[in-house]
């Protein structure tokens, strides 16, 4: 079943076991790549959300009910069990890449114009994995250090717009509200004062930087994105192509129920649970243990990663060399008047394509 499915997505194996590379930055190919798992979720969630779908698709723009001069942009946490959810989750599905449900801490927003009521763009901020190699370098931390200070950092697993608003570039507006005030926040009111589940200390919820990595290869989106001079997103390098996304279509529910069955959980915390400590160990110990290599989690497709410095010290305040936190001041309001002069006005007067994109376009499953 592993083998067939690496072979239906477009890997091959060579004779020394390993998938051969794929040309990265082909972003058609890489869309392809990806396709099956993306159809595998969408499948995963059609018994949550189809009954919905209809109701779900009036919460997008027509096209024509867009106005770039009225757009007025306005932030919306998600909440549990709420349509504000379902939206996010539907949102979600027509992503190129699969989308994780965040681990860990977790908020969620949506972006919404004031003016039609509609969906402009939603982000998802959720706990960073421990080890990010680019990420690590550009802070200038040691494994105690990171072990200290990264909950001072918040990973963007998902980001971006959704039609029409794409059109009129609101990826970058999106973008640009994440690392705002508002939602620093919302982190901040959300997570104060609670304790770690782990050690029980009390939690320091100021947030000092975000990360990101792009979906699809280099990012058109995060490169050359600016407010007051300084760039948002700051490139820091690549990952290095490892992961189980090409083991997420359909075939982890098999390899995770092998493994339970066949093999000792690893969580090194009895707070955690009882069972493996995440996907890509469980996926490598059912590889290893039916004679395929473990080199398979190398699956060769780096993703740019991005930093989002929240204030004028973050990288000091990270390796714990300052205590005091020096935010940026980016109010919402200030964010979105940038946004407009610089992006908005200036793209909505000689493309329109915005006003020809129906919400019918995005329907998954039929009425």
């Amino acid at each position: 079943m592993i083998l067939r499915s690496l072979q239906d997505q477009g890997f091959r194996i060579d004779g020394t076991q390993r998938l051969s590379p794929v040309n990265q930055w082909d972003k058609t190919h890489l869309r392809a790549l990806h396709s099956t798992a993306v159809r595998h979720k969408r499948e995963r969630s059609r018994k949550g959300l189809q009954r919905h779908e209809s109701r779900l698709l009036t919460m997008l723009a027509d096209g024509r009910e867009v106005d770039p001069q009225s757009i007025s942009p306005r932030l919306v946490e998600v909440t549990p069990g709420s349509v504000n959810e379902l939206l996010f989750r539907y949102a979600a599905l027509h992503w190129s890449i699969p989308v994780s449900s965040g681990y860990g801490r977790r908020i969620r927003f949506l972006v919404i114009d004031e003016h039609n009521g509609k969906l402009m763009g939603i982000f998802g901020l959720g706990d960073p994995v421990f080890n990010l190699g680019a990420r690590d370098r550009w802070v200038g931390w040691n494994k105690p250090a990171a072990r200290q200070r990264l909950r001072h950092v918040m990973e963007l697993f998902v980001l971006g717009a959704v039609p029409p608003y794409t059109s009129l570039l609101c990826g970058k507006l999106v973008g640009l509200i994440a690392g705002s005030d508002e939602v620093r926040q919302s982190f901040i009111s959300k997570y104060s004062g609670r304790r770690a589940l782990i050690s029980a200390n009390v939690r320091d919820a100021r947030l000092a930087m975000l990360t990101t990595t792009s979906a699809l290869g280099r990012s058109s989106i995060y490169n050359r994105l600016k407010f007051k001079g300084r760039r948002a997103f700051v490139s820091v390098g690549f990952t290095r192509g490892y992961g189980e996304f090409h083991f997420s279509n359909g075939l982890y529910s098999v390899i995770s129920e092998y493994a339970l069955r066949h093999l000792k959980p690893t969580a090194k915390q009895a707070a955690w649970g009882v069972g493996f400590r995440n996907r890509r160990e469980l996926v490598g110990k059912c590889l290893a243990h039916i004679g395929l290599s473990g080199e398979w989690l190398h699956h060769g497709i780096s993703r740019e990663v991005f930093v989002v410095p929240l204030a004028d010290n973050a990288q000091e305040f990270l390796r714990g060399d300052q205590s005091e936190l020096r935010e940026f001041r980016r109010p919402m309001s200030e964010v979105f008047d940038f946004f407009r002069e610089r992006w908005l006005m200036p793209r909505s007067r000689w493309d329109l394509r915005y006003r020809e994109w129906r919400p019918e376009e995005w329907r998954l499953w039929g009425e």
